[in-house]
């Protein structure tokens, strides 16, 4: 494996508190793999045996209701890690995970990193902090779906792309906005009133890339009461 991948990999919350030599180990089994755009990586109730951790890209999690309709759990990029909890229990995944962007993940097979976790039970502490911010961020999920509007939501998310800590900024917007109306539980059309409404806002979306006036006062807006923002056309 390429020294760029596995320094990558040292970098993510599944192994940046691991010590060297069990990273090692665990890194020496590993392989690189490659998908295209709209490849499945794996299937909701499909046998769970390994971690993946994105190198490159973008990849959605999401689970289809029995009515069919697909929600989407989660979306990761570069150096963040996936499927730990399941893994380690050799438990079904729970959700589906397709390729949204071509995309490059390190493939962790459970069994190389349980074979360290039983001779340097410290390296728990690794997992443990990885589940930790998957929970955490599912419970911000369920906090902005009761607590903020839908063009709060999105200004949110826009801010949390944006590059810039203040002043004028440019967003490119990583997927496509079906995708990103799923992400926070929105449909389509919900999306695309609150784009409407964010122009009041000082945000104006061409395409794939928006385009913020002022990131503070969008932050200011993020943070009000839902009430006000409302008012406001949120």
């Amino acid at each position: 494996m390429k020294a760029e991948y596995v320094a990558l990999a040292r970098r993510s919350l599944l192994l940046a508190s691991a010590p060297e030599a069990v990273a090692a180990a665990v890194l020496e089994s590993a392989r690189v793999r490659s998908f295209s755009r709209a490849e499945t990586i794996f299937l909701q109730g499909e046998r769970a045996s390994a971690i993946y951790i994105v190198a490159d890209g973008w990849v959605k999690l999401y689970r289809i209701a029995p009515s069919g309709t697909e929600a989407v759990v989660g979306v990761f990029t570069k150096g963040a890690s996936f499927g730990e909890a399941v893994a380690f229990r050799h438990d079904t995944y729970p959700v589906a995970a397709e390729a949204v962007t071509d995309c490059t993940l390190i493939r962790i097979e459970a069994d190389a990193f349980l074979r360290q976790i039983r001779e340097n039970p410290e390296v728990a502490i690794s997992i443990l902090s990885a589940t930790f911010v998957h929970l955490h961020g599912l419970v911000a999920q369920v906090e902005a779906l009761k607590a903020q509007t839908g063009a709060q939501r999105v200004a949110e998310f826009l801010l949390e792309l944006a590059p810039c800590p203040e002043g004028a900024c440019e967003v490119t917007l990583p997927y496509d906005k079906v995708l990103i109306a799923g992400r926070l539980g929105m449909k389509p059309e919900s999306l695309s009133r609150a784009f409407a409404r964010l122009k009041e806002q000082g945000v104006t979306i061409r395409q794939n890339t928006a385009q913020i006036e002022d990131v503070g006062a969008l932050r200011e807006y993020v943070e009000e009461d839902p009430a006000l923002a409302w008012s406001k056309g949120g």
